[in-house]
């Protein structure tokens, strides 16, 4: 099956929520041991509500999102439908890491995620081919 993406799109979409998420470490200080402080449903509700704001949920004046946006309301700034994709999909990669970060932890070391070797972990320099 083929994917109709723009040529060099696939790659642009991967190289914008990296970039995004080296803005986070590097720009806000939002390190993993920061991500790891939010173990209660955050980092996943804060992408969902980018998502929301992709699709112009607004119907109930933003409430809803309001209701689940996990952070002080300053944080909430929702730019366009591409960016806002763009910031869900680097909250979702850091939402991601931080539950491999406590797998290992919780003493499943014996899990493949857990291995360097096997699962690098993600260079926030890492350059999309």
């Amino acid at each position: 099956i083929a994917l109709s993406v723009p040529v060099g799109g696939r790659e642009r979409a991967l190289k914008d929520v990296a970039a995004e998420r080296r803005r986070h470490v590097q720009v806000e200080g939002w390190t993993p041991e920061h991500d790891d402080e939010h173990a209660e449903g955050e980092m996943a509700n804060a992408p969902a509500c980018y998502v929301l704001s992709s699709t112009g949920h607004t119907r109930d004046g933003g409430n809803y999102i309001k209701s689940i946006w996990p952070w002080d309301w300053k944080w909430w700034k929702p730019k366009d439908r591409r960016r806002d994709l763009v910031r869900a999909g680097a909250l979702i990669l850091a939402e991601i890491e931080r539950l491999d970060r406590a797998t290992c932890r919780a003493g499943e070391q014996h899990d493949t995620k857990c291995s360097r070797q096997a699962v690098p972990a993600l260079d926030h320099r890492h350059q999309f081919r």
